[in-house]
């Protein structure tokens, strides 16, 4: 069609195919309805609509002709450009899984979690512990590692992002948070209670470098995880120093790996 946007199959297709974004597209194409999409896919109709908005921004182009109510209940078809992006997620779909089996073994899951490309500096390989319900906000416990015996941290994100990604205890994700989200406190300090969304992780400054805007530290948690975050200027804090990070719930990101 002239005059149409071009669709941006790498900003659309840039989820894990485990995202349920792609699937309630694929739904919609195969009924012809928004809620029966929701339905098969799991996730209520508030989310699949969030998810169609989601994936049209990406794409940059409408993905989708709806029709809200009438009488005929309304209904929904897929755009070229709709079913342009199917295609071209099944075509990735099938390369990725021919290049995870050539490499199965070898990367391990390594190689799936390098897929996620970001310019925030911390993210962790982590595991649901629980899910912690606050009305339409979840809180989300993680554990470290893939196994996630450990208590690390937890994300607050919304329930329409709990069903998207189809969060639940056991599974791996990746955590993600900006270096400037994580408050870098000397280990000791009179700090204020603890609330509720407030992680306080005991680590160990690796490196220090000072900054008139604050003192960029690296530090290495108990478990060994690295993260970096930022103390105040001329804070002191120097390679041995021990230290707390302070992360608040609502800094952290979930994502899934691909693969």
């Amino acid at each position: 069609m002239p005059g149409t946007p071009p669709v941006s199959f790498a900003g659309a297709l840039g989820h894990d195919m485990a995202d349920k974004r792609i699937a309630i597209l694929r739904e919609i194409g195969a009924g012809g309805s928004i809620s029966q999409a929701a339905r098969a896919v799991g996730v209520s109709y508030k989310a699949a609509w969030q998810a169609l908005d989601t994936l049209t921004n990406l794409a940059g182009t409408p993905l989708v002709d709806r029709a809200v109510g009438g009488a005929g209940g309304g209904g929904a078809q897929l755009t070229e450009a709709g079913h342009q992006l199917l295609a071209a997620a099944d075509a990735m779909a099938q390369a990725r899984s021919a290049v995870l089996a050539r490499w199965e073994g070898r990367a391990g899951p390594a190689a799936a979690r390098l897929a996620v490309r970001t310019s925030m500096r911390n993210q962790w390989p982590c595991t649901v512990q629980r899910l912690e319900p606050l009305g339409q906000i979840v809180r989300v416990h993680l554990g470290q590692g893939d196994g996630g015996a450990a208590a690390f941290l937890s994300a607050r994100i919304t329930l329409e992002s709990v069903e998207l990604l189809g969060l639940a205890p056991g599974l791996a994700v990746q955590a993600l948070c900006k270096a400037t989200a994580v408050r870098v406190e000397r280990a000791g300090k009179d700090l204020p209670p603890a609330v509720p969304g407030t992680c306080r992780l005991p680590a160990r400054a690796v490196r220090v470098v000072r900054g008139e805007s604050g003192d960029e530290v690296s530090a290495e948690l108990d478990g060994g995880i690295q993260m970096v975050g930022f103390a105040a200027p001329d804070s002191g804090l120097r390679a041995g120093s021990r230290v707390l990070l302070v992360v608040e719930d609502n800094a952290v990101v979930i994502a899934l790996a691909q693969g």
